[in-house]
């Protein structure tokens, strides 16, 4: 069924869409090039445009009547981000580990069926994991997903596994629901999660779970599989002094 242009859904969808297209164009737009990039009749999107114009989120330029984003978004975007009190409370531990480790460390939590990306902090290698905050992962392919998937019950974590549709993300990962409840089961015994290739090719990951404010996020170090087996003992140490300090810092607010 077509959604109507007026229902809100469709519209929040295509606003989303219209600052993502911009993110990948990276340049100033024509009307019918930005209802091209979304997907969505000019009639729609100049409707849309004009509300983001009347709010300062978009403007035009004279020349050809070209569309793009003033900083509005950005300014409303930081704010957010600086307030965001998990991350603002994980950050200083998550810098340390960091810079102890010079590999991509990511803060995640589970929303519904995904993992969705809080924060990253990228590898300063040339050769690195990349992911943005906001990327959402698969539950039973990424490292921080298994963590999640770990804080359930033996018999729940069954039927979930009996049911979910577990799709290959990759050649790599692990499809058969009897194998991928014992790699999680395993990784519960030492709060040490482990994907190699499953969510991305060539990346291996390890995660561990913490338990902040009575909630779990899932705290990660990623990168190229060749680098990361080298030193997976090290980083596996790295990471659980990490989650203790969080725990004590927890405790200690608490």
């Amino acid at each position: 069924m077509t959604l109507p242009a007026t229902d809100p859904v469709k519209t929040a969808e295509r606003t989303l869409d219209l600052f993502e297209a911009f993110s990948r164009c990276r340049e100033p737009m024509t009307l019918s090039e930005l209802a091209a990039a979304i997907g969505s009749p000019v009639s729609s999107t100049h409707a849309l445009v004009r509300t983001l114009r009347a709010r300062g989120y978009l403007y035009v330029l004279d020349d050809r009547k070209l569309i793009y984003p003033t900083k509005r978004l950005l300014s409303v975007a930081g704010l957010i981000a600086m307030n965001d009190p998990i991350v603002a409370f994980v950050l200083p531990v998550m810098t340390q580990l960091h810079a102890d480790t010079d590999e991509t460390v990511i803060l995640g939590k589970q929303q519904g069926d995904v993992v969705v990306y809080l924060e990253i902090l990228e590898s300063s290698h040339s050769i690195r994991y990349s992911a943005r905050p906001g990327d959402v992962k698969p539950l039973y392919s990424s490292a921080i997903g298994k963590a999640m998937l770990s804080l359930m019950s033996d018999a729940a974590l069954h039927d979930h596994l009996s049911t979910a549709p577990l799709a290959p993300v990759t050649a790599a990962t692990i499809t058969d629901p009897g194998g991928l409840g014992a790699d999680i089961r395993a990784g519960r015994a030492r709060n040490l999660f482990v994907t190699r290739g499953e969510n991305v090719a060539d990346v291996m990951a390890l995660a561990a779970v913490v338990r902040i404010g009575g909630g779990a996020v899932g705290l990660a170090v990623a990168g190229p599989m060749q680098r990361i087996r080298q030193t997976e003992l090290a980083t596996a140490a790295l990471l659980a002094q990490a989650v203790r300090e969080l725990q004590a810092l927890d405790g200690a607010g608490g």
